[in-house]
């Protein structure tokens, strides 16, 4: 399994393939992933099935940023070749990850399964990060086509993109959707709120991020919601907990706008992110205004509010938007309608909060969970190798 960013359960960030891949009951997956965190930058140690592989440092900016993955997909190639391989399964965003997961089932003659997390390079195209008559888009869109093709089966983690992958090349009948998930019942906690409150110093009413600090997450609407609500609603405070490469710039700028309602936090080890999400108010979900998102995201970070029981704002309309609201698991607004979401949190009922987060975890409960998820993995993995052991047959 190739995902550059995957890491173990008490790293900070993406924990979506150890806890699937390890709930695994007919496979022994290996999972191949950076030795850089993707929130730290910091070199790491891996565990739980991940094994780390060599990648060049970098830092913001783009030549530095090409060169780590790049590393990534020759380091994760030459590891996976030395392997044993019934299936290779190769996850986005960036197509070199994938790229390589092609190459590697090719040479073990093997099924590729290409997991789509970001369509690219569509979202480059949509955060202004790459022109769309550029040489450079014309090429991965080229290779993103070519994947897709080569593909046995591919998945999407969120609906919307389905009609995309198969408008650029994959078999209608090979797309499979597996969104992110959590498990509700790894946030259940014994100590009471007030208890966890007073352990993390938090006072007012808390909005609470987790998650990575970079362009896409656009962590800038929610300065500027604060901004705006520091005078109006003086107990509102939000919590930003994670790293990433605009960070500093949002502590400068909070800073010089003065934003005391606005508390940076180092990222946590995941072990402790139920004691946190259970002493916070609501769970706070963030995106830029990118026209993709509203059809093309499944975020990790609100899964977890949502399996927490808390209550969630987010500002990504669509698909994420309308799944909030279909659940009645919060407030969802249009992406610089931050503040007003805020406001109408805090002067909610606190019964109806408590409601909309019951919704939320029940949702997870019965259609999200890891548990939920990683059997429809399971059952796919085992279609794509029965599949292929069918035509090989055939053949011979």
């Amino acid at each position: 399994m190739l995902n550059h960013f995957a890491v173990p359960r008490a790293a900070p960030g993406g924990t979506r393939h150890v806890e699937l891949f390890g709930r695994l009951q007919g496979w022994d997956p290996l999972i191949l992933a950076s030795n850089r965190n993707l929130l730290t930058r910091t070199v790491e140690a891996r565990g739980e099935g991940v094994r780390s592989v060599w990648t060049t440092p970098y830092s913001p900016g783009g030549a530095s940023r090409v060169m780590n993955w790049a590393s990534y997909a020759a380091s994760a190639f030459a590891a996976g070749s030395r392997e044993p391989t019934d299936l290779v399964y190769a996850s986005s965003p960036h197509l070199l990850a994938v790229l390589a997961g092609w190459a590697l089932a090719r040479l073990k003659r093997v099924p590729l399964i290409v997991e789509v997390r970001d369509l690219w390079p569509q979202v480059l195209v949509d955060m202004g990060q790459l022109a769309p008559r550029s040489p450079l888009f014309r090429i991965l869109k080229q290779l993103e086509r070519f994947l897709y093709r080569h593909a046995d089966a591919i998945v999407v983690l969120a609906e919307g993109n389905r009609a995309s992958v198969v408008a650029d090349g994959a078999r209608a009948d090979d797309v499979v959707f597996l969104p992110n998930s959590a498990e509700p019942s790894d946030f259940d906690m014994d100590e009471d709120r007030a208890t966890l409150r007073a352990r993390f110093g938090m006072e007012g009413f808390v909005f609470l991020y987790a998650g990575a600090h970079g362009q896409a997450n656009g962590l800038q609407l929610v300065l500027d919601a604060a901004a705006e609500l520091k005078t109006t609603e003086p107990e509102a405070r939000f919590w930003l907990v994670g790293d990433g490469l605009v960070k500093q710039d949002l502590v400068q700028e909070a800073a010089r706008r003065g934003l005391g309602n606005v508390v940076f936090l180092d990222p946590v080890p995941k072990q402790d992110m139920p004691a946190l999400l259970a002493a916070a108010d609501v769970g706070l979900h963030v995106l830029a205004d990118v026209p993709l998102f509203r059809h093309g995201v499944s975020p990790n970070k609100l899964f977890d509010y949502m399996a927490a029981g808390r209550p969630v704002l987010t500002n990504t309309p669509g698909e994420v938007g309308d799944l909030v609201s279909s659940v009645g698991a919060g407030v969802a607004v249009e992406p610089t309608a931050l503040a007003a979401g805020a406001r109408a949190l805090v002067k909610m009922d606190e019964a109806e909060r408590s409601e909309r987060g019951g919704a939320g975890r029940r949702f997870m409960a019965a259609n999200r969970s890891r548990t939920v998820i990683s059997r429809d993995l399971e059952a796919l993995l085992d279609r794509v190798a029965a599949r292929r052991r069918a035509a090989k047959g055939g053949r011979s």
